[in-house]
């Protein structure tokens, strides 16, 4: 029977050549993708525990090694961290971190290649000049997180390093930082792997969708053509057996295929900056496991769907003749969906306290949603069907209206694909645009970005005095200003005040109540309240101080605002030769950047997920058409006979398709906005704020792609309604 299937598959005319390189390009798009995602989780896993060395300061004590010296600082450079690691070793058994083959002495250093381009192409006065010495070579493969890591490791004496406040080590550490407890260096690599799940899940759904619809691609005529074979003596099993042959052949074939693209798209997939950093090539890789899983899994997966979609044959030789309308969806399906709406709303004002209990509050509220809307879809096609029926003006409209009603689950199972992708994507996109416009990196214009600050921590030793503060900062072409912040005596942490004299001249930070003297403001001169001023209309308030006393007190800070990137970080360079000790100069913006940037990330993948859903979905639909078409061949080559005009057909067809589309992208996309809307508003207090101009053009673009593929089906009505195929039939 193995022969006689391939037979059958290879050998059936254009009909099964058609079947089998659609099903083979819909398992391809499947193992294509998840190959990615599986690639992609050991790429984060591989990437954070390179990470891993730079978290040597909470490494275990060793007794086998002579200790060092060792302090790592975050350093930026035109909105890029730079990692800069000072060691100074104690002795000839020193440990030596990946990527450089010994400890660089005092005076020397290695770099990253990319901060080493960095430093050959920008002036010494921006970038070279915080680094004392000299470059003595290159930190390789082993030592760098990413291509794109700027990383620095610095000599120094055993002196210097002391009393910059750096700690001794014996260990370096190789622990990754997911499982290191006290590591600050690195990824959360759970929650990485969980979004690239969510990410993967989404993509994989709409395809596997795909590979049903293929599967079922001209049903009605294989069950015709096995039920025969049942009645001249075929047994269930051997039709079991042919039809998972095809099966077989074709998602063997788009399996290989699938790796192919795989590694063909590798080198740009490892290009694109999930966490942040673009990967290695070599990090994309597959383990055993991996392949065994992709490469067996996916045929079987692929024949279990046709055993599904052709089980009434194996049942009764008499199943394809026994057709009646299904019954109607019911309104219960809608239950999990209002359950999942009211659970997320029911959190807004209560709030858990502890983190594992919101992810379990908010997590099972999407999951519910997204449950509720796969189960209600047939639902909600059914009600869009009658609506279209209802208001019909025109034949088509009816024809196609009654005939979703009556199996609403047909026509929402070949877009049933784009829930989860649309849902996902709302959620993401409205959260991350509500949280950024709230609390993320301040525009690029705005004096949170043009302006950095030095802050003189307790902890890093006595303030400087004003003799101390660099005569050079203000010399800077591109300096606009230089504020000195006094420590406030009736706070802690980091407020300090300013004459109201002083903060008139700067402009730009704000202004005084009015009759205030002094000021009372954050050592910034900035303030997470502030993050969008750039005039004189943010008002502090005033400070228990006397004017005369202020430059009597500590400086807190010193603030340089710049109107160009070389003067900023000409200051940034002058004040880290001035104050090597504690945290580097730097700006809001700087500090903000880096959670921002992952979110952005984060919506970025949500996007992939849309503009790549949409696409399949289409051909989903395309498939499905095509082989509406061949199954009721007959019916339409009647209906032309009888006077029916073939633009007719054609409009019964696209609305067949279309409805089911949109109805779906509506729904999907208003429960993910009001998802998130809900979700904002119990975890953070913010109301959703509406995505900006690239989400619309996204999902236009993308359900114009969709509907042109399943336009490109129509042209079929002509050949295949025929008056041969009345005649014939």
């Amino acid at each position: 029977m193995i022969r006689f299937g391939v037979r059958l598959s290879l050998a059936g005319g254009r009909e099964a050549a058609t079947r089998l390189v659609i099903i083979a390009t819909a398992v391809a798009l499947g193992v294509g993708m998840l190959l990615t995602a599986l690639a992609g989780m050991n790429a984060v896993g591989a990437q954070n525990l390179r990470y891993a060395w730079l978290n040597s300061a909470v490494a275990p004590a060793s007794t086998s090694a002579d200790p060092m010296w060792w302090m790592v600082r975050e350093d930026y450079f035109r909105g890029k961290s730079i990692g800069r690691i000072e060691v100074a070793a104690l002795g000839p058994d020193a440990p030596v971190p990946p990527g450089i083959p010994h400890l660089p002495g005092a005076g020397e250093f290695y770099v990253s290649p990319a901060l080493a381009d960095l430093l050959h192409t920008t002036p010494a006065a921006e970038l070279g000049d915080r680094f004392p010495g000299h470059e003595i070579g290159v930190i390789g493969r082993s030592g760098l997180p990413s291509p794109d890591s700027l990383l620095i490791v610095i000599g120094r004496t055993p002196a210097e390093l002391e009393q910059l406040g750096a700690q001794q080590v014996t260990q370096i550490m190789t622990t990754d930082p997911s499982d290191c407890n006290g590591c600050f260096i690195g990824l959360n690599a759970s929650a990485m792997t969980l979004t690239l799940s969510v990410v993967a899940a989404s993509l994989l759904f709409p395809v596997l969708i795909f590979i049903g619809t293929a599967t079922r691609l001209a049903a009605t005529r294989r069950e015709q053509r096995f039920a025969a074979m049942r009645l001249i003596g075929a047994t269930p099993r051997q039709i079991s057996v042919i039809s998972a042959v095809e099966s077989t052949l074709a998602a063997a074939a788009g399996t290989v295929a699938g790796f192919g693209l795989f590694l063909a798209f590798r080198p740009g997939l490892a290009a694109i900056p999930f966490t942040g950093e673009p990967f290695f090539t070599s990090d994309l890789s597959l383990n055993v496991v991996d392949v065994l899983l992709v490469a067996l899994g996916i045929p079987v997966g692929a024949v279990v769907a046709s055993w599904l979609a052709l089980r009434r044959v194996q049942i009764s030789p008499l199943g394809v003749s026994r057709r009646v309308t299904p019954r109607p969806p019911r309104a219960w399906r809608l239950i999990p969906l209002v359950v999942g709406l009211v659970e997320l709303t029911y959190f807004i004002g209560r709030r858990p306290e502890t983190t594992n209990g919101q992810i379990t509050a908010y997590i099972s509220g999407f999951v519910l949603i997204l449950v509720g809307l796969v189960l209600a879809g047939p639902w909600l096609t059914m009600l869009g069907a009658r609506v279209l029926a209802g208001r019909a003006s025109r034949p088509a409209a009816l024809i196609a209206g009654r005939r979703l009603s009556d199996n609403p689950q047909a026509g929402f199972r070949s877009v049933s694909g784009l829930i989860v992708a649309l849902f996902v994507t709302s959620v993401a996109t409205g959260t991350i645009t509500t949280f950024v416009a709230n609390r993320g990196e301040p525009r690029t214009d705005s004096v949170a970005a043009t302006s950095l600050s030095k802050i003189f921590w307790p902890e890093d030793g006595p303030a400087p005095s004003v003799d101390q503060i660099p005569a050079g900062l203000s010399a800077i072409p591109g300096v606009r200003s230089v504020a000195l912040v006094h420590v406030n005596p009736d706070r802690d942490g980091w407020q300090g005040v300013i004459t109201c004299a002083e903060l008139a001249r700067l402009v730009v930070f704000g202004s005084c109540p009015a009759n205030a003297q002094v000021a009372a403001v954050a050592g910034d001169l900035i303030g997470r309240r502030a993050f969008d001023q750039t005039s004189d209309d943010y008002v502090w308030g005033a400070a228990n101080v006397a004017s005369a006393d202020v430059s009597r007190l500590p400086i807190l800070s010193v603030v340089v605002d710049t109107s160009s990137q070389s003067a900023f970080e000409r200051a940034r360079t002058m004040l880290e030769t001035a104050f090597p000790q504690g945290r580097f100069p730097a700006s809001v913006g700087e500090w903000e950047a880096t959670s921002t940037r992952q979110l952005v990330q984060f919506q970025q993948l949500a996007n992939v997920v849309m503009l790549a859903s949409l696409p399949i979905a289409g051909c989903s639909l395309a498939v499905s058409v095509a082989g509406g078409l061949s199954d009721r061949k007959r019916p339409f080559s009647m209906l032309r006979l009888t006077g029916v005009q073939l633009r007719t057909l054609r409009r019964v067809v696209a609305l067949e398709s279309v409805v089911p589309l949109l109805v779906v992208a509506a729904v999907a996309i208003g429960m993910g906005f009001l998802a998130a809307h809900l979700f904002l508003r119990a975890q953070l207090g913010y109301t959703l704020l509406p995505p900006r101009l690239p989400f619309y053009l996204m999902v236009t673009g993308g359900l114009a792609v969709s509907l042109g593929i399943i336009a490109s089906t129509l042209p079929l009505l002509r050949r295949v309604t025929g008056p041969e195929t009345a005649r014939n039939e």
